[in-house]
């Protein structure tokens, strides 16, 4: 197995080592909320103050992305990625602390350097492909497979992460979980330390700090359509979505964190198949197209609740999450493909800035409107705000 891993060629070998490091972040970044939300809750915090242990996370997901890519085109992914690694086991040892010093303020703490951890090694792993895919295949068939095929693993692992982090904890309390999850992703740095290109994504011209706000027109509308597509999925499945199936369905949190386990763990797996879906039809049209499709779901969603509101709700979400999955598998195609050559992080890392607005304002206003007026009010916003990339997208380039 290592002899047949070690003939492969070099791009090949760093794609994976790349891909492993994400997957083992992500892993531990699904298992991580999990724990936070299940442990926190049994000592006692209102749903409030553990809605607030992930207000930081979000937030520095937004100045990450944006600082991050700057750091990359000029030192390297290979450093970022290894960077949002070493934060990531930073982060798990401050919640090996004695109980009686986890307060919220503490964890909020904890949960920011893990939010800055992972925004760091995702832009690195999505910007990685660009330099990674061989030459010859970096036009259109071969990058969106590879970057399909990363962005899908990764959303699956994650909903593999709540499970695994209900299960350590059931078995070995949340300390033990921790320090286990410490020492695997410990593991893992040391190896991206050995084995991962030293030089991985580092631009040729040193750019300044003022260039992480793109000059690319294309880069620009991609990433509002990317702000309004992230907004429009989590103004109702933050806060909204479990808040509901708790209240007016009965169910328990572990019915419900273990569905919307599932349902992250297939999207993940449409995500990867996106290709096989859209064939080779992945440039601007597909993705008006798809958007557009996308947006009538929430609506007829919200029309149904009254009528069968379990049919339309769960069948409706499993819809959305299908369609949803190919529309952000278009997207992160074509920011790759759109991104340049030289110091490919600044475009990507831009792009995901506006990814993480997006899931901050949706997240923000999931709570909001929900208290206000309900499902049903999410749901019509969120269909607005789909509505809104249908229309910022026809100004993509007609050859992207």
């Amino acid at each position: 197995m290592i002899a047949r891993v070690a003939a492969l060629p070099r791009e090949v070998r760093q794609y994976l080592l790349v891909t492993g490091n994400y997957w083992a972040f992500t892993l531990t970044d699904g298992a991580l909320r999990m724990l936070v939300v299940l442990y926190f809750h049994q000592l006692g915090y209102s749903a409030l103050e553990v809605a607030l242990l992930f207000l930081f996370y979000e937030f520095f997901g937004v100045v990450t992305n944006l600082v991050g890519g700057w750091l990359g085109a000029r030192l390297g992914l290979n450093r970022t990625m290894n960077l949002g690694l070493g934060l990531q086991v930073f982060a798990l040892a401050m919640l090996l602390v004695p109980v009686a010093w986890l307060s919220v303020p503490w964890v909020m703490a904890a949960q920011a350097l893990s939010g800055i951890a992972k925004d760091l090694n995702k832009m690195s792993a999505k910007s990685a492909i660009k330099t990674l895919v061989p030459a010859g295949d970096a036009g259109h068939p071969a990058l969106y497979r590879w970057v399909a095929l990363l962005t899908g693993s990764k959303n699956a692992l994650k909903g593999v992460g709540f499970f695994l982090g209900g299960l350590l904890l059931t078995l070995i309390g949340f300390q033990g979980a921790i320090l286990v999850m410490a020492v695997m992703l410990a593991g893992v740095l040391a190896l991206s330390l050995v084995r991962l290109d030293a030089d991985l994504g580092r631009a040729k011209a040193k750019p300044k700090f003022r260039e992480i706000l793109s000059k690319s027109r294309a880069i620009n509308v991609l990433s509002a359509a990317r702000l309004f597509l992230f907004g429009a999925r989590d103004v109702w499945f933050v806060v909204a979505l479990p808040v509901f199936l708790a209240t007016q369905f009965g169910w328990d949190s572990w019915r419900v964190g273990g569905f919307l386990a599932l349902w992250v763990i297939g999207y993940g797996a449409v995500q990867a198949m996106a290709p096989r879906i859209t064939g080779r039809h992945a440039g601007r049209s597909a993705a008006i197209l798809w958007a557009a499709g996308l947006a009538a779901l929430p609506a007829l969603i919200a029309l149904g609740l009254e009528w069968q509101p379990h049919i339309m709700l769960l069948g409706g979400l499993l819809l959305f999450g299908a369609v949803f999955a190919v529309n952000s598998s278009l997207h992160s195609f074509l920011i790759v493909k759109l991104a340049r050559a030289d110091g490919v992080s600044l475009d990507v890392g831009f792009y995901y800035m506006a990814n993480a607005m997006g899931r901050l304002i949706g997240t923000l206003l999931s709570g909001w409107l929900y208290m206000s007026g309900g499902l049903t009010a999410t749901l019509w916003v969120s269909s607005a705000m789909l509505a809104a990339t249908v229309a910022i997208s026809l100004a993509l380039p007609k050859e992207a």
